[in-house]
């Protein structure tokens, strides 16, 4: 029994299975996913053991898939930040498709009266126009919430859609280069101006900006007091009012900086991909980016395994579809599988005793 005025010493062990939860979680989930894929397989007639081998030969089997792996994984590193950082928040922001396609034409908008300039100055002033577009677009999804107590999740949605048909308007529209028949699009940035690829690799250099990023992020959530304050407003929103956090600015900053993220994604997708602003640029980057943000349970450093993994399944598409003569959809369905899984066992985080904090009795 305890002893009367004595509190009960807290349980050592609890921040180990905590982490152990956290890390179980996701892997659940993907194995779930699969056993349901594999009956989707079987259905299809087709063998699940081929689709892990050429899955595997697509994705990381070679240096030139490999390669393409991690080109793939690029954009999906900074889309799932837009997820993440306002997930601290408890915000459910889903608009980094959008993000990342204005974040594009912004990039491309900018610098085109201005071609003759440096090209290191052309590249900076895409990635600051890239970033303002996004954080501007993520960051109004995150005003509605905190000035209008809009749903987030219905806001950044109907925002999406908004901003891809306001993006088609203007690349079909005022933007156009008229030389662009087949696919409409802007007028490039010229050659010079393009980000060329990690020496060594052909591998563009947003992995490595993907990759500071999300560390960055981890820093800020994390070692940082304005990490804890979002952490404590996504814990408890009133506790957070009740001891004077600026709830709504926490929350449009998150936001706007989500939103950056996936605005710089689309610069890069133009700056180092594409040339130029067209539908190429709404690839499903800020769809993923949702499913990668929740595998990895927002933690940005557990977004880069995660995106690797979601890259692959890219990278691999084109292989199992001529291998095995599947749809290329079949990737998608396979995302799908995850996304449900995923957000299953969602439902049973902290519902289960042996993960719960313990207090031991003297």
């Amino acid at each position: 029994m305890t002893t009367a005025g004595a509190q009960a010493p807290a349980d050592r062990w609890y921040p180990w299975r905590r982490a152990l939860e956290g890390a179980l979680a996701p892997m659940a989930a993907l194995v779930l996913a699969w056993l349901a894929f594999t009956l989707f397989l079987l259905l299809l007639g087709k063998s699940p053991a081929e689709f892990l081998d050429l899955f595997w030969r697509g994705a990381f089997g070679s240096w030139f898939s490999l390669q393409n792996t991690l080109q793939r994984a690029a954009p999906l590193l900074l889309t799932a930040l837009c997820v993440a950082i306002p997930a601290q928040l408890g915000l459910v922001v889903i608009g980094g498709e959008a993000a990342v396609a204005l974040g594009g034409l912004a990039a491309t908008a900018a610098v085109l009266p201005m071609l003759g300039a440096p090209s290191l100055l052309v590249q900076l002033v895409m990635a600051l126009a890239g970033m303002a577009a996004g954080a501007l677009w993520i960051g109004l999804t995150g005003w509605l919430r905190a000035k209008r107590g809009i749903n987030e999740t219905i806001a950044s949605l109907v925002l999406t859609y908004i901003g891809l048909a306001l993006f088609n308007h203007l690349v079909e529209g005022v933007l156009r280069d008229p030389a662009s028949l087949n696919k409409p699009s802007t007028w490039g940035i010229e050659d010079r101006n393009m980000l060329g690829p990690i020496p060594g690799t052909d591998v563009h250099p947003g992995l490595i900006l993907g990759v500071l990023a999300c560390v960055a992020a981890w820093v800020l959530i994390s070692r940082t007091s304005l990490g804890f304050a979002a952490r404590v407003t996504g814990g408890n929103i009133r506790a957070a009012q009740l001891q004077g956090l600026p709830v709504h600015r926490l929350m449009i900053g998150a936001c706007v900086l989500g939103g950056a993220c996936a605005g710089l994604a689309g610069m890069v997708e133009v700056a180092a991909v594409h040339g130029r602003a067209n539908a190429s640029l709404i690839a499903g980057y800020g769809w993923s980016g949702i499913l990668i943000a929740f595998l990895s349970r927002h933690n940005p450093l557990a977004i880069m395994p995660m995106a690797l993994l979601l890259g692959g399944l890219g990278a691999a598409g084109g292989l199992l579809q001529r291998r095995m003569g599947v749809p290329d959809a079949t990737v998608m369905v396979l995302q799908g599988f995850i996304f449900v899984a995923i957000l299953a066992s969602e439902t049973l985080a902290g519902r289960i005793a042996w993960f719960q904090p313990r207090r031991t009795e003297t």
